[in-house]
């Protein structure tokens, strides 16, 4: 009789991963990913010990695979960012289960946005920004967070059915929040210096 396969901790992620992405955060759970998997709870539950220790890990896997669909690199020519911001609406239009999951379903911590500009791994992005606009670190914050709330609005809208996804229009709606937060905060410091 051959020896049975072991779980690993990764392969129960992974299984976690791929049965939010089929079915719904709603689906993960111990016995579904046992299911999944084709063993008992047992070598799940060695791994992770409850329910929520479970969900974080397959959490972070999630985490992962949105970072790197949205920083592949842009083509030659492109805006980064605006390139960032259809690949994020474009994620919850094509990986919808996943993106409520990641952004809907309570795992996120709370980050106040503010936060999320100052972030490290924002930095290059919010440079290329600030240097492609001519825009002050501090103004390149602001637009980025005016693009933030744009992109995640539309894909908010997307992951839950109530927009339907049309690449062109989405390229137009944030070429338009781009230029236009862009125009917005040099006509602030316009305005400051009157």
């Amino acid at each position: 009789m051959p020896p049975k396969a072991k779980i690993t901790a990764e392969m129960i992620a992974e299984a976690g991963f791929q049965l939010v992405r089929e079915s719904g955060f709603e689906a993960l759970n111990i016995r579904s990913v046992a299911k999944k998997l084709g063993c008992s709870t047992q070598p799940v539950m060695y791994h992770y010990h409850t329910a929520e220790a479970l969900k974080a890990a397959v959490f972070v896997q999630a985490d992962a695979f949105h970072t790197a669909f949205l920083m592949q690199p842009p083509a030659e020519g492109e805006n980064r960012l605006l390139c960032i911001g259809l690949r994020y609406i474009r994620f919850a239009a094509e990986e919808c289960d996943l993106f409520r999951f990641l952004f809907q379903s309570g795992m996120l911590p709370d980050t106040p946005l503010a936060a999320l500009t100052a972030a490290p791994e924002n930095a290059p992005l919010l440079e290329a920004v600030a240097a492609e606009a001519k825009l002050t670190p501090k103004q390149a914050e602001a637009v980025f967070a005016q693009l933030f709330m744009t992109v995640h609005g539309c894909a908010c809208l997307l992951a839950n059915n109530a927009m339907q996804y049309d690449a062109a229009y989405c390229e137009r709606l944030l070429t338009r929040s781009l230029f236009g937060a862009v125009a917005a905060v040099k006509g602030e410091e316009h305005e400051e210096a009157l």
